[in-house]
């Protein structure tokens, strides 16, 4: 699926400034039972943890629970073709990630269309990444590592949460600019990862900061690099990949999003109630402890960012010859 920019926005925009619908009463009594946000990866990883801090914020705020439902697998799709399919009331939301604007690349023949079938509600963060490997690695600084996959060409296994995650990708991009020859392992999620992550079945794996910071703190991980330009808050002694490979610089995002269609007061209340939590001090620690950075704005500015990051990405599974299906 390829992602006409123009078209994207103009649906955003077009949602939020639709005219008020026979639906506008329910809507601002909305939610009346709970509401269902769908996440595309198992329990444990990043987005599942951050998924779960909002869901109950607006579990608080709104009066009923937001429930988190995981539907791993086929890198995000089945998740996404669920709300795509689902009605467009409000009561079933998808956990958006970047691997919804990678997928429009790495996948020729999805069974939905991202852009016709879901819309963007609100942005919640942006994450950012870790080169980590197990202790058990020979190397202490990104050089040191790049200098050891040189001489074990092939022998090196780099752990994956699946085909089109940010783990993927980020390290395929490393891979392609340091020319090393690492062995991807995919899972299904940096959930099942991590711990083989940490037994040494794999040695290395570029992971969200938000779901390796622990691990990382306990000395079960070392971290060579984060994959932000500058260094980062949470990891403040560990210095970017960039200063050994210049130019690396890889990271994520979340936010929620909705089958095209549903209401546009539903969309702007939530949009409100997200950038409402986002504006909390507290909240914002929160993210930023756990290595994510608040993402506000309008849903007409969460579509034109995805649009952007699409673009980007496109550039790196074209270049490295990534394919899903």
């Amino acid at each position: 699926m390829k992602l006409p920019r123009r078209r994207f926005l103009q649906l955003a925009a077009g949602t939020v400034a639709a005219p008020s619908v026979v639906r506008g009463a329910f809507a601002l009594d909305y939610p009346t039972r709970p509401v269902r946000l769908v996440v595309g990866f198992p329990p444990g990883g990043s987005v599942d943890i951050l998924a779960r801090l909002i869901a109950q914020r607006l579990s608080d705020q709104l009066g009923q629970p937001f429930v988190i439902e995981n539907r791993p697998g086929g890198g995000t799709n089945l998740a996404t073709e669920m709300v795509a399919r689902a009605d467009p009331d409000g009561y079933t939301l998808l956990q958006a990630t970047g691997s919804n604007a990678w997928n429009a690349t790495l996948y020729s023949h999805l069974s939905f269309d991202f852009i016709r079938d879901i819309i963007p509600i609100a942005s919640i963060a942006r994450t950012f990444g870790v080169m980590e490997v197990n202790p058990s690695v020979p190397a202490h600084t990104v050089a040191e590592f790049i200098a050891y996959a040189k001489a074990n060409p092939g022998k090196i296994y780099m752990a994956s949460s699946g085909p089109g995650s940010a783990p993927h990708l980020w390290g395929e991009l490393f891979k392609m600019m340091a020319g090393v020859d690492l062995v991807t392992v995919h899972y299904r999620g940096t959930g099942p990862a991590l711990p083989d992550l940490m037994s040494g079945r794999v040695q290395v794996m570029f992971d969200a900061i938000l779901s390796s910071i622990e691990h990382i703190r306990a000395g079960r991980l070392r971290p060579l690099g984060v994959t932000t330009l500058t260094r980062t808050t949470a990891l403040p002694d560990v210095p970017p990949v960039a200063e050994t490979v210049p130019g690396y610089e890889a990271g994520g995002w979340m936010g929620i999003a909705a089958p095209a269609k549903t209401p546009a007061e539903i969309i702007d209340k939530l949009n409100k109630e997200v950038n409402a939590a986002l504006a909390d001090e507290k909240f914002a620690a929160r993210l930023t402890e756990l290595g994510a950075a608040p993402f506000s704005g309008s849903p007409a500015d969460f579509a034109k960012f995805i649009a952007a990051d699409t673009g980007k990405w496109a550039k790196v599974i074209k270049f490295a010859n990534l394919k899903a299906d």
